[in-house]
This record gives C-alpha cells, structure tokens and sequence, in this order.
C-alpha cells in the first residue's frame, strides 16, 4: 500500500510528479525554534495592523473617504498576501521540510502572485490619489468620489487576474516528472518553472514580460505622483509643513523601496533559473517586513486614526 502511494501517476500533460517539498531555510534549520516564535509575532502583528485598519474604515464615519478606503483594500490584500504563505513557512521552521500537493501548489502560487500584483497596481492608484489630493484639493471631492474609486479597484483586481490567469494557465501545461524539491518556503513561479522538464523559454519570457509591464508601470505612475506632490510640498508657506509632509513622503518611499526592490531582484530577469537561492532571502522582505510596516507608515502613525481608534474603543467601553 505504500509503495503504491509512493508511486507517481502519469497526469495527461506527461507529469508525473504528485506533490513538491518545500525545501525552506535548510542551512537555519537548527535555529528552528525561535525563527518560528520570530515569524509568528511578525505575522500576527501584521495581521492585528491590516485588520485594525480595514475595521476602523468600515466602521468610522470620518474615515470613509478615498484615502482609507484605498487603504483599507490595500491592508485587505496585505492580509489575504501573508495568510498565503506565512502560516506554511512556520510549520516549515517548526518540523522541517514540508509536502504541498500539486494542485494545492498551483493555488498557492496563483494566489501570491494575483495579489501581489493587485497590490503594485493599487499602490500606484493610491499615489495618484494622493497627488490629486494635494495638487488640486478644490477639485479632489469631485474627482476622486465613489464611483471612481471603486473602479479603479475593479480595474485593478480585473487586470491582474486577467494577466495572472493567463500567465498561470501556461505554467500548468508544463510537464513536471522530477525532481520536485522547491528551493523556498512556497510555490512561487521561479521555481516552479525551474522544476518542469518541457521547453520553458516560452513561459519565462512571458513572466518576464508581465512582472516588467506591471511593476515598471506601478512603479513610473507612482514616480510621477511623487514627483509632483514634492514639487507642491516646496511650495508650502510653513517650514513646519513642510518638514511634516516630506516626513511623511520619506517613510512612505522607503516602504515602496522595499517592496519594488525585492519583487525586480526576484521576477524582473529573463530566464527564472537565476537566483533562486537568493530569491528566498527576498521574498521574506515581501511576505513579512513590508506588510508589517504598511500599517505603521501608511495609517497608524495619522492622527485621524488614532482618534478613530479611540472613538472605537469608547462605543466599546459603553455598548459594555
């Protein structure tokens, strides 16, 4: 009966392969233990952040404006981003190497890559929502009203899986008869490309392409908007004001820093075979760090949400 579970079922595309092992952090696998307890914190802190966030703006009214609602999409993604990669990179920490079926595999990376791909289209809508925002407050209400905001969301999301999609559909059609160890901590399309043996120039020119068209795009609106909020905040009269919004705009860039960083070091190179032991490295800059300093530079640190919290906390205290 084991032997018959051990042995691989030929699938009509010629793969053979019935489930990978996510490989992990082998040469850290003795600080097993306190990686765990590190990743853990990290992960429910980000979680409690993004879903602080995404409550307040749906219960405050004074929060529900474009702003926060951009933010509260985005911290929603945050949160469906991480839950789909942390929780099997702490049972990998805790017990080793860690089986993922086929089909499960594939899920896992459609998902990753959907949001994360969602979320650079939605960062660059936010930056020009921003730019509006302080370029031209008088015409902002008008502009950015409800109706705008949220089909630049459906855009979003429809974009990507429309491109994500297809992008997956080809990866599915490779063949995979062996080896089936994924050098990281998920199924990303790196290395899951890398594990095929068909012809794979095709597939990887066309995730080239699309990480190069999403992230480059994301990343030139999100330059321009930038560009000309700074050249709006020298004009402020108030040196205070200044000093305020270019603290702002810097804590603000170096999370935007990380996260186009990490994602052109990892999926903007021609052939997806480079690299993939560095890619794990990474891609914990994309799945721990940034969705946990998202919610500390994009909204905790506002004051508009510190009173919304506290406002919270008072209906809390009386509804007791």
């Amino acid at each position: 009966m084991l032997l018959w579970r051990e042995m691989p079922m030929v699938m009509g595309n010629g793969t053979t392969v019935q489930e990978f092992l996510l490989e992990g952090f082998p040469a850290v696998q003795h600080l097993g233990n306190i990686l765990f307890l590190v990743h853990l914190l990290a992960y429910l802190a980000s979680i409690a952040g993004n879903a602080v966030i995404v409550t307040i703006t749906c219960v405050d009214s004074q929060l529900q404006t474009p702003m926060y609602f951009f933010l509260s999409i985005f911290s929603f993604f945050e949160c469906c981003f991480t839950s789909s990669v942390i929780p099997k990179l702490l049972v990998i920490f805790l017990l080793g190497r860690q089986t993922i079926s086929f089909a499960a595999c594939f899920i896992q990376a459609f998902i990753f890559v959907f949001l994360g791909a969602s979320g650079f289209l939605l960062i660059a809508v936010m930056s020009l929502d921003r730019c509006v925002a302080i370029s031209k407050p008088l015409h902002y209400p008008t502009i950015m009203n409800l109706r705008t905001c949220s089909l630049l969301v459906t855009a979003c999301v429809a974009l990507s899986f429309t491109l994500i999609t297809g992008l997956m559909v080809k990866v599915s059609q490779l063949s995979f008869c062996g080896p089936h160890v994924i050098p990281h901590f998920f199924c990303d399309l790196g290395p899951l490309i890398h594990l095929s043996c068909s012809d794979t120039r095709f597939v990887e020119m066309l995730a080239f392409v699309l990480a190069l068209s999403i992230l480059l795009t994301s990343l030139f609106i999100t330059i321009i908007a930038y560009s000309s909020i700074v050249i709006t905040i020298v004009q402020l009269p108030s040196a205070k004001e200044r000093q305020k919004a270019f603290s702002t705009c810097s804590s603000h860039l170096v999370v935007l820093s990380l996260m186009y960083g990490s994602c052109v070091f990892i999926y903007v190179k021609p052939k997806q075979t480079n690299r993939l032991d560095s890619n794990r490295e990474a891609a914990l800059v994309n799945t721990v760090l940034t969705p946990l300093l998202n919610p500390v530079i994009y909204t905790l640190r506002n004051k508009q949400v510190h009173q919304a919290l506290r406002r919270m906390m008072c209906r809390m205290k009386i509804s007791r």
